[in-house]
């Protein structure tokens, strides 16, 4: 039995992976199980604040229970978890009972993709100081830890899918390669405002294009979080 943490930011292939997981029978799914707990704890303004905070779990440590608790009802289980959802409050000792995935995306694209459902990001809200923060408290603690990139799983699904699974131990299973169309019955409610576009697929988009070009905001915002992105692109799944 596995329970597996991928750790992200926003905008960054994390709900077609929670999608590919969640369609093996194996395997159950956890959307952002912090959310609603992070927005309590934090007072930000996001879409659907209220809608998700009266939705879901606001005491963290009844959250990271769950988290730490082996699957019952699969064989494994997928957290999709966002990395600036783990404030420095929230208990982390669940952490020694999973499998750490990071999965990590250029900022430019991020960015491009985030400003466009939330207006003015800062750094903080796309999570790549987080995320490498966490990054290195796991392997400092002597846990596990994966890193593997959106680009390149959006270049090879099959083939990336199979190097993660061969890197958490897990048989591969093709059936990770597509999901029916109109989302997972266990995603959150904030699916309505951030999953619209891969409620639309049934698998894995082509390969990304050029980077896009940003605003002078947004690219001081990219070229902040990009040594944070370089450090674990240096580590990734090849």
């Amino acid at each position: 039995m596995t329970n597996i943490a991928c750790w992200s930011g926003p905008r960054n292939l994390s709900t077609a992976m929670m999608y590919a997981f969640g369609a093996r029978r194996d395997c159950a799914v956890l959307d952002e199980p912090f959310y609603a707990a992070y927005l309590a704890a934090t007072g930000l303004d996001h879409p659907m604040s209220a809608e998700i905070i009266a939705a879901g779990q606001t005491d963290p440590k009844i959250v990271a229970a769950a988290c730490g608790t082996q699957p019952t009802s699969t064989a494994h289980c997928y957290q999709k978890h966002m990395c600036h959802h783990m404030i420095e409050a929230f208990d982390r000792s669940w952490f020694s009972q999973v499998r750490h995935v990071f999965l990590i995306r250029h900022p430019a694209r991020v960015l491009a993709s985030y400003a466009a459902k939330r207006a003015a990001p800062s750094l903080a809200d796309i999570g790549f100081v987080q995320q490498c923060a966490l990054y290195e408290t796991v392997v400092a603690a002597g846990y596990p830890a994966v890193v593997i990139d959106s680009y390149d799983v959006r270049q090879a699904p099959g083939s990336m899918l199979r190097a993660l699974c061969q890197a958490l131990a897990l048989t591969f299973d093709p059936a990770m390669l597509s999901w029916p169309r109109g989302g997972h019955p266990s995603e959150g409610i904030w699916a309505a405002h951030w999953y619209d576009g891969v409620h639309a697929s049934t698998g894995f988009a082509g390969p990304e294009g050029p980077l896009p070009e940003l605003s002078s905001t947004l690219s001081s915002v990219a070229d902040a979080a990009m040594p944070y992105y370089t450090k674990l692109k240096n580590v990734a799944l090849r």
